[in-house]
This record gives structure tokens, sequence and C-alpha cells, in this order.
């Protein structure tokens, strides 16, 4: 008895981390500004999106990005596009661990960073 209860007790806290909820994702503005592409004079407001597993889920309107993953030494593992009427990507599975995950809005002269665990 006392076995089947361990049995059960371990496969509830499995199941638990397998269908946790979606992880926000918080996104800073940092901007990259010249002479030639000025920042704009008005706050950017970061996209909101949130993280469950290895699929990213922006949940508002964006434009298109180039979506970029940077490791602990600030090397790009990986990146792909999102074109605007893209609200889903699907991190590559085979990546784990801490990252940061960068958009570049298309033609803008400031990016969106935040951290995240995949």
């Amino acid at each position: 008895m006392k076995k089947l209860f361990v049995t059960l007790a371990f496969l509830c806290c499995v199941s638990a981390n397998i269908y946790a909820d979606p992880i926000d994702v918080i996104f800073e503005v940092i901007g990259k500004g010249d002479t030639a592409n000025p920042l704009p004079k008005s706050p950017v407001n970061p996209p909101q999106a949130t993280l469950d597993v290895n699929v990213l889920t922006i949940t508002t309107a964006h434009p298109y990005y180039t979506l970029v993953l940077l490791d602990e030494d600030g090397v790009v593992v990986w990146q792909t596009v999102v074109p605007a009427a893209t609200s889903t990507v699907v991190l590559p599975a085979t990546l784990t661990g801490d990252f940061e995950l960068r958009l570049y809005p298309d033609g803008t002269a400031y990016f969106f960073y935040g951290d995240i665990t995949l």
C-alpha cells in the first residue's frame, strides 16, 4: 500500500510539471538608435508573450520581428523571422538552459529582450 501511495504521489508531481501553466515573458526595451534612425520620442510598449515548454506565443499585435536566442555567453544559437500575422513560434526542443530572447522589430531603432529558460 505504501509503494502504491508513493507511486501515485510521484505521478501527480510529474504530471503537474508537464501540464504547468504558460510563463509570462517579461521584455525590456533597448535602444540602438543612430542619426539615420533615431529612437521614437514616445515610450515604446514591449510586446506581451507567454512561454509554454518551447512554444512562444506573442499575445499582442506586432510588426514583423526577427527573433534571436542568445546563450549565457551572448552567442547567437538560433534565430528566425516572425511575420506580423504569426503569433506562435516553436523554439527548438534541442535547446535547454537559460537564454536571452531578443525581438527586433523591422525598421526600428530599438529591440526587446527577455530572459527565458527552456
